[in-house]
């Protein structure tokens, strides 16, 4: 194939809600530049996108997938992504590497959750947006409606470049206020009939070319100088506003068109060739050093890895954006996180799962390789002349959806432990960690379609039964009241036997405690606890009543207990002990005798002393549309949830909340119930609050028939 140099590349990401016709619409974009010769269609499970089997079983996308079409003497890369916000990471990662955002626009629905959701990761991503209201075929199609919501949700600098004359079933002719010309497309696709603008629709195209110039011009003052004088702009001049105002996101021109019909294609594929940003045309890639790489193919090499892969027969495949120089077959470069050599060994241009072998691929295109040693999806490789600390990563969201997961049979669990990770390489919001704590394996996503996906994968993809479930809270324990306890541990059995008392006192830890006068401190230990929290240890023996070696088992018996609480088994936490008398015996007192002495003298200590449970509070941050914020508050009020605030937010109402987090287990699900998907949410740790006094009853009853269980 051409290497296409640097401005004969466009790079587009499509984007937009479930169903709005990306897959369709990018089979059709390749039709169009003849790179298949037959369409296929997501209903029947040949498209070039979706081609993958967990895709072609759900029918809808769940990975984004590359590919390329010809067009005008233009490669597009086409970057097609899944539409259901739980798949938000594909979209991010995709954007990073696009320099623009076609989102495609329901013509049935306007504006929709999972369309404000992508719209707010162009807008993060400072990325050009171009607007395609698709369906217009449908007989429910409204055109005004859709961008009226448009204009509404992300205002007026939405401007129409072309409206549909017919829409409805039998859509078929579009007026483009660029061209100033009547377009009728063949059911198929293909280049359009052009003819003038009949006189029925001058006045409304009038009136939208005008609106559509003005914001075109804002895009350079020259444009704009040029406007005030001659009261237009040539078709080369708009282009070059338009250019202009979608690189400074001054402006959001609106196509029109029906993807399944082909209608509008051709015309589409011509606005990205001659009206979007070139790689060139960008501002430039920034290191975290703040070093800049312009799309120059003449410079330095430098690519940054924007996906990872597991591709049949391929094996791992690192999908990436040249940002600067000249890639060849065969060429070093240094992996600026790991300082390691990587060799690119292959380079290939992709079309779903098809690939094509190439030797070069220049400054601002993108392409695929694979045989990398320890390339991690956010990596950069750059000429060993100027490794530098790397292009920032994109953004990873705070994960929404936490589960645990466990293999039926236990035998498996190495092997899905390892699938879990080989599946986070791949996808980076989806985080894995086995929690010590709660003993647990979590998965932390962004959404029930997220874990579904996952399950997916380890049923049918490596034939793994699992349970997934709600996951433990992580409580912690603690004290209210002093408390007093003795423990004599004795055991004879033939030989030495073991003997070790302790005498311990306790008190809650805060700052500048009162220490008690009747007992001498000798020597003070203060461990700042690994969740949170301290133990305060004084040693106050005297007389020697126990051997000073002995105190670090007393000690280490201790914090075992802090480890495992005498209450639910959570860490404790924020604990002064007191250690002030005791009983050795010359023969039988060794260091497992006094450990279990003071591990029991703790635990009943403990339990004297006004025992709490904490459980973790979060600060939630819950953006809604204004109607919807009454079912909202209610639903968090039965959250134990305490309401601290509310802004205004554009359309959107914020509510800022503290809510305890065993009532967060699902709330991604209930809030897209709720609000049916257009509330998204934050939660940040804020701090650990005593529980209510019935919801600790609950939870000491349910620890202590769960530890009867174990026992049984």
């Amino acid at each position: 194939m051409k290497v296409y140099k640097t401005d004969e590349i466009r790079n587009v990401a499509l984007v937009g809600g479930a169903k709005s016709g990306k897959t369709t619409l990018a089979e059709a974009m390749l039709f169009e530049g003849k790179m298949i010769s037959r369409k296929g269609s997501v209903d029947d499970k040949n498209s070039v996108s979706d081609y993958r089997p967990i895709e072609q079983e759900k029918e809808h996308s769940v990975h984004s997938s590359l590919m390329h079409t010809l067009y005008d003497n233009k490669k597009i890369n086409i970057i097609d992504n899944p539409g259901f916000a739980d798949y938000v990471g594909e979209t991010i990662a995709s954007l990073s590497a696009a320099d623009t955002a076609l989102m495609l626009v329901n013509g049935q629905a306007g504006v929709e959750a999972t369309t404000e959701t992508a719209w707010r990761q162009a807008a993060k991503a400072q990325r050009p947006v171009v607007f395609m209201v698709n369906h217009m075929d449908h007989h429910m199609a409204n055109f005004n409606e859709a961008v009226n919501s448009l204009i509404d949700y992300f205002g007026d600098k939405v401007t129409v470049a072309q409206y549909p004359v017919n829409p409805g079933e039998g859509f078929d002719t579009i007026i483009d206020l660029v061209l100033m010309k009547q377009l009728k497309f063949k059911d198929g696709g293909g280049e359009p009939e052009i003819s003038d603008i009949p006189a029925s629709e001058m006045n409304r195209a009038n009136e939208l070319h005008l609106k559509l110039i003005e914001n075109a011009a804002e895009g350079s003052e020259e444009l704009m100088e040029k406007y005030f004088e001659t009261d237009n702009l040539t078709i080369e001049e708009m282009r070059e506003g338009l250019r202009l105002g979608l690189i400074s996101r001054s402006i959001f021109p609106v196509l029109v068109g029906s993807a399944k019909h082909g209608i509008g294609v051709a015309r589409l594929l011509d606005f990205l060739s001659k009206s979007c940003p070139s790689p060139a045309n960008m501002p430039p890639h920034v290191t975290a050093d703040g070093q800049s790489f312009y799309c120059d193919e003449n410079g330095k090499a430098a690519i940054f890895v924007f996906k990872t892969s597991v591709e049949q027969h391929l094996g791992e495949v690192s999908y990436f954006k040249v940002c600067s120089g000249t890639i060849n077959e065969g060429v070093d470069l240094v992996d600026a996180r790991s300082d390691n050599k990587e060799r690119i060994t292959q380079l290939y241009l992709m079309n779903g799962k098809n690939r094509e072998k190439i030797a070069q691929v220049v400054a601002g295109d993108i392409a695929t390789t694979i045989k990398l040693k320890d390339v991690r999806t956010g990596d950069t490789l750059m000429d060993s002349s100027i490794v530098d600390s790397g292009f920032a990563p994109f953004e990873i969201p705070d994960p929404l959806y936490i589960v645990a997961i466990k293999a039926s049979n236990s035998a498996d669990d190495e092997k899905m432990g390892a699938v879990l990770h080989e599946m986070h390489k791949t996808d980076p919001t989806l985080g894995v960690e086995y929690s010590r704590e709660l003993k647990q394996q979590l998965i932390k996503s962004q959404g029930e379609f997220h874990i579904n996906t996952v399950k997916w994968y380890l049923n049918k993809a490596h034939n793994l039964e699992v349970e997934i479930y709600t996951p433990k809270v992580p409580y912690r324990e603690t004290i209210t009241k002093v408390a007093n306890a003795d423990y004599r541990h004795k055991k004879q059995s033939g030989g030495a036997g073991q003997f070790g008392e302790v005498h311990l006192r306790i008190q809650p830890f805060e700052e500048n405690y009162p220490k008690p006068t009747d007992i001498p401190v000798r020597g003070t230990e203060e461990h700042a606890l690994p969740w949170g929290g301290k133990l305060v240890f004084h040693n106050c023996i005297v007389g020697g009543a126990i051997d000073a070696r002995f105190m670090p088992a007393i000690m280490k018996g201790i914090m075992e207990r802090m480890n495992e609480g005498p209450l639910t088994g959570s860490y404790a936490r924020d604990i002064v002990v007191y250690v002030y008398d005791g009983k050795m015996h010359p023969v039988d007192s060794n260091e497992i005798s006094f450990k279990l002495a003071g591990r029991n003298a703790f635990s009943t200590a403990f339990k004297s002393a006004g025992p709490k449970i904490m459980e973790p509070v979060y600060d939630v941050e819950i953006t809604v549309p204004e109607d919807m914020m009454g079912s909202v508050m209610t639903d968090l009020q039965g959250r134990r949830g305490m309401i601290m605030g509310m802004d205004s937010k554009g359309k959107n109402q914020v509510i800022r909340a503290k809510v305890p987090g065993a009532e967060m287990a699902k709330y991604a699900t209930s809030l897209s119930s709720i609000t049916s998907g257009r509330g998204v949410f934050s939660m940040k740790f804020d701090q650990y609050q005593q529980v209510p006094t019935d919801v600790q009853d609950k939870l000491l009853k349910e620890y202590e028939e769960a530890s009867q269980e174990e026992e049984d």
